[in-house]
């Protein structure tokens, strides 16, 4: 019998045990999750502690004890992995709640260790991060009993944005710093502005390029000199790949500690596939190397390595054409999407910019509110390879739009050519994607084609 072992039972350990089940009901499969939960709503968590979704059952997907019934898939938690023998194809596992350690051998091997979250280099019990179901336990239980009224929140990626309102809603008086002037860095740094906007209508304290200095009970104390009091410190400065425990293996890693894998999310080694944050994959319309922890990954490459497991010959296997990074935030009444290639890495070609503010539907009609469009194309091909769009309503549409624009290859110009449904609550008859295909059609910088709608 073939024996298929899969390290780490979240987003794409669990989906991928689940989806080779499906296609395969003979092969053993044995999950091993360091952690106490297995295939929980990560992105769920910070809406649990704003009491957006009052019902912590609704945070775990499945339990081992669901996935062993229904699904003949045997996991177990509080085993981690340790070390990896490819010559012999065995992992080494240790059980973190009887102190054991032992060797499992595989057939087939899927790594799927995730990422954990970096740590500041300070002790303090009011000091917490955010990646797990247990954080999220502890992070709730520490506000209840110490009736937390106010948190200091550090950094300022998508989760502690979403952590900040969520908190802000629940009542707690919340305080932002960050290490840099450039917060949300999936999003270009101008368009961030309504973040702030919205944290000064709120009255919320921010403050940028700031660091804590240290901590002493509720008073922290940051490298400006600034001093203050807080119940609760909650962390968001990044994350580094599970990846420690394969480097005295055979796997190849890159220098950040990333499994680089191919299109069909095979690693160097034989017999062994990576999946979700771990992994360094490819961007879908540059084929640039890029790694992006986003549960969309995870959960395409899970179907398609079941599907390959199980192809009767090579011709049958289905290869991973790349993502896009799609991603969005709300913070409070805004949204911010992006997707293709970051900022950054905009400066490795000849690149053109079309941007376009109007209403996201017709001026006449009650609420219309504006959204700014802005896409990133190579000069040459007139490729698409960045966009950005923010604003309080339909932002999520219209970068969905460009992501399937991208997919189907087309140019910024036939931007002008997308047929998107009209009616007046919804978009208007040269909708903002069209827009912008127009500008980018025109030879004049000072283009702009009139909309009589708006």
């Amino acid at each position: 019998m073939n024996k298929i072992i899969v390290v780490g039972a979240v987003a794409g350990g669990a989906t991928v045990a689940s989806q080779i089940r499906r296609l395969d009901s003979e092969s053993e499969i044995v999950v091993y999750e360091k952690d106490r939960d297995m295939s929980f709503a990560n992105c769920g968590l910070p809406y649990y502690l704003g009491e957006v979704v009052e019902d912590r059952d609704l945070m775990l997907s499945a339990t081992p004890e669901q996935f062993y019934d229904k699904k003949n898939i045997t996991v177990k938690t509080y085993h981690e992995a340790i070390a990896l023998n490819d010559a012999h194809k065995t992992i080494t596992i240790k059980n973190h709640q009887t102190g054991e350690t032992f060797e499992d051998q595989y057939d087939t091997l899927i790594l799927s260790p995730g990422c954990r979250a970096r740590h500041l280099p300070i002790q303090s019990d009011r000091v917490f991060t955010l990646r797990n179901l247990v954080d999220t336990d502890e992070i709730e239980n520490f506000i209840v009993n110490e009736k937390v009224q106010s948190a200091l929140i550090v950094g300022a990626g998508y989760v502690s944005l979403e952590i900040l309102e969520n908190l802000f809603y629940r009542g707690i008086e919340t305080t932002l710093i960050h290490r840099s002037d450039h917060i949300n860095k999936s999003m270009d740094k101008d368009l961030n502005n309504v973040i702030f906007e919205e944290l000064d209508k709120r009255e919320i304290q921010y403050r940028l390029n700031e660091e804590i200095e240290s901590i002493s009970d509720r008073t922290v104390t940051f490298k400006s000199g600034h001093v203050e009091d807080y119940d609760i410190v909650i962390t968001g400065v990044g994350i580094e790949p599970n990846s420690d425990w394969l480097k005295s293996s055979s796997l190849q890693l890159n220098e950040q500690g990333y499994v680089p894998v191919n299109e069909y999310f095979e690693t160097n080694l034989e017999g062994v596939y990576a999946i979700g944050d771990v992994i360094e994959t490819f961007y879908r319309h540059t084929k640039t190397p890029t790694s992006i922890t986003l549960a969309w990954g995870a959960h395409r490459a899970a179907s398609l390595i079941a599907e390959n497991l199980v192809a009767k010959s090579s011709n049958e296997k289905s290869a991973f054409r790349g993502l896009l990074g799609t991603n969005i935030v709300r913070v409070f009444d805004y949204a911010l999407g992006s997707v293709g290639i970051s900022e950054s890495e905009l400066e490795n070609y000849d690149v053109g910019v079309v941007e376009q503010t109007q209403k996201q539907h017709a001026g006449y009609y009650p609420n219309a509110e504006p959204i700014t469009l802005r896409v990133y194309f190579e000069k040459t091909s007139r490729k698409i390879l960045r966009a950005c769009a923010v604003g309080k309503d339909g932002a999520d549409k219209r970068i969905d739009i460009l992501s399937t624009a991208i997919i189907g290859e087309l140019t910024i110009d036939e931007l002008r050519d997308i047929e998107i449904a009209y009616a007046p609550p919804f978009s208007s008859p040269k909708d903002i994607v069209n827009m912008i295909g127009y500008k980018a059609q025109s030879k004049e910088e000072a283009y702009h084609a009139t909309d009589f709608s708006q």
